[in-house]
């Protein structure tokens, strides 16, 4: 029997406060156009940055693929980012980052002014904020979708959100210099995990590099 050589397999990292099973719709809708997908969970709050990224690049050692692709969504994006910056033997693959905050978050940051809201806010993400940030991931193609749609979370803590943003990350916040592409829709932050047409983009971009700018799937 011959047996059909191995795939690349995409892994989907969530954000802050929930599990790996809030990326399972975005699991199934890559799964239909063919890609082979998975959730992976981690401590948002309770670990720094480096652990939760050391303990990402240990599970990507575990993946018999030829490459691994990545998606992450808010702080997941970070903990992808981190990983990559700090571990250089690891299988070749893109990068999707789903509201993902690279330069800052105005609404965590609103968040941190008081005991309660930094012990919320987590080490993880705590950690981001306070270090030097890489300019460049090489070797690697990131695409960034931002959300336009201003419903959310971040609004409570911060009512001042500077617009456009997605309800918790504001548009410039997702700015990257290494992307090599990137996406505005109108989803909230949260929409966008529920979001076929990201998910439709997010296929594009794993496919081609690129995303495909007359996408309206939805």
């Amino acid at each position: 029997m011959v047996r059909s050589p191995p795939r690349a397999i995409t892994v989907l990292v969530h954000g802050l406060w929930v599990h790996g099973v809030l990326m399972e719709m975005q699991r199934r809708y890559l799964a239909r156009m063919g890609c082979d997908a998975v959730c992976y969970s981690y401590p948002s709050v309770r670990l720094t940055l480096t652990e939760n990224a050391e303990r990402l690049a240990a599970y990507a050692r575990t993946l018999e693929a030829p490459a691994v692709h990545w998606v992450g969504h808010s702080l997941g994006g970070l903990v992808i980012l981190h990983m990559l910056d700090r571990v250089a033997a690891l299988p070749p693959g893109r990068v999707v980052l789903l509201g993902t905050p690279y330069c800052g978050t105005h609404a965590g940051t609103a968040l941190a002014g008081s005991t309660l809201g930094a012990r919320m806010l987590g080490r993880s993400l705590g950690q981001w904020l306070m270090m030097s940030r890489p300019a460049q991931y090489p070797g690697r193609e990131i695409g960034v979708i931002a959300g336009t749609r201003s419903l959310g979370m971040g609004r409570v803590f911060s009512p001042d959100l500077p617009r456009p943003n997605d309800g918790a990350v504001t548009v410039a916040e997702t700015a990257l210099a290494a992307a090599c592409d990137r996406l505005e829709l109108p989803v909230t932050h949260t929409g966008m995990l529920l979001s076929r047409r990201v998910a439709h983009a997010v296929g594009a971009f794993l496919r081609d590099g690129r995303f495909d700018h007359g996408t309206t799937h939805d």
